[in-house]
């Protein structure tokens, strides 16, 4: 029995000899390579594009369908019809080692048993150039292998180029809006930074200042400036500032440096100095570094959100 089992496959090995290596190197290209680079951009956009946006979303589905017609294409096509469109392409395909037809899962393990083709330094898909059968390690774990096949196949070659198209079409398309998105945002980043370097320190200044012949509508000025959350907590400070004596605060920035920025949010260090004068009382000379945060409203002006003066040596606050 063992003798009339290999004679039926020496029979099937002489009437569908074993496909090349460029045969099979063409139709993995076409079943699997160009789906790579789809795939890639498809992530890259999903991961630059604002996550659960519209274009985060479109990025997912479209992977995803990607992805599925390929397994489709690869797993399920040729126990349905005998072809993957790559294999049908170059007029191969996979069986077992009798000349049955594979089922998917059996294709399924083979592909996953491809990663011991590449884990070996790629040695694995080498290996049919000088295999006897022109197998893979992935064909001998899972006894298959790819055969030309003599006799009709479908003409695929429209609909493989139809598919090309479209794959170069949507990585070409998803590589511009990663393109755009990344440099607008970077756009949005830089002039934020710039705005912020520009209006930061005179922002911090008129919340700081004031004068007390005119001090509630410096007070107003600053409560202008900044966001509702932090509102509260500068009345509660100018609420103490009005109990005490009369005074009268005067700074202004010498320095400063934005820490960090994004489109709507931004952080900067602000080195101040001023002089305090209390009724009565000689100008005291101050001088504080403050830690500014700040975020963009809705119509579009920066206002403070935090306001932190940083402990110093030797430092002379005077009023905040």
């Amino acid at each position: 029995m063992e003798q009339a089992e290999a004679e039926s496959v020496t029979d099937e090995v002489e009437t569908n000899p074993a496909a090349s290596w460029p045969s099979r190197a063409g139709a993995l290209a076409v079943d699997v390579l160009f789906g790579v680079p789809v795939l890639a951009t498809l992530a890259l956009v999903a991961l630059t594009a604002p996550l659960y946006g519209w274009l985060w979303w479109a990025s997912i589905v479209v992977g995803g369908l990607v992805f599925l017609l390929i397994g489709l294409n690869r797993l399920l096509a040729p126990a349905m019809i005998g072809w993957s469109l790559g294999r049908a392409l170059f007029g191969i395909a996979v069986v077992r080692a009798n000349g049955d037809a594979p089922g998917p899962w059996r294709l399924l393990a083979r592909d996953l048993a491809h990663v011991l083709d590449t884990a070996a330094l790629f040695i694995g898909w080498l290996w049919p150039l000088w295999d006897s059968r022109n197998r893979t390690f992935a064909d001998l774990l899972l006894r298959t292998e790819v055969r030309r096949v003599s006799g009709e196949r479908p003409d695929v070659r429209r609909t493989v180029a139809a598919i090309l198209t479209a794959g170069v079409v949507i990585a070409a398309t998803g590589a511009g809006l990663t393109y755009l998105t990344v440099y607008r945002h970077e756009q949005a980043v830089d002039a934020a930074r710039a705005q912020i370097a520009d209006q930061g320190p005179r922002i911090v200044e008129q919340i700081l200042t004031y004068n007390a012949g005119s001090m509630k509508d410096d007070f107003a000025r600053a409560q202008s400036l900044v966001t509702d959350d932090y509102r509260k907590q500068l009345v509660q400070q100018q609420q103490v500032v009005e109990k005490n004596a009369a005074a009268s605060n005067d700074y202004w920035a010498v320095t400063s440096s934005v820490v960090s920025a994004g489109t709507d949010k931004a952080t900067m260090l602000v080195f101040l100095q001023g002089q305090r004068q209390a009724q009565q009382q000689e100008v005291k000379f101050i001088t504080a570094t403050a830690r500014v945060a700040f975020t963009k409203s809705a119509d579009g002006k920066w206002r403070v959100s935090d306001l932190t003066v940083l402990p110093g040596p030797a430092l002379n606050r005077g009023g905040k």
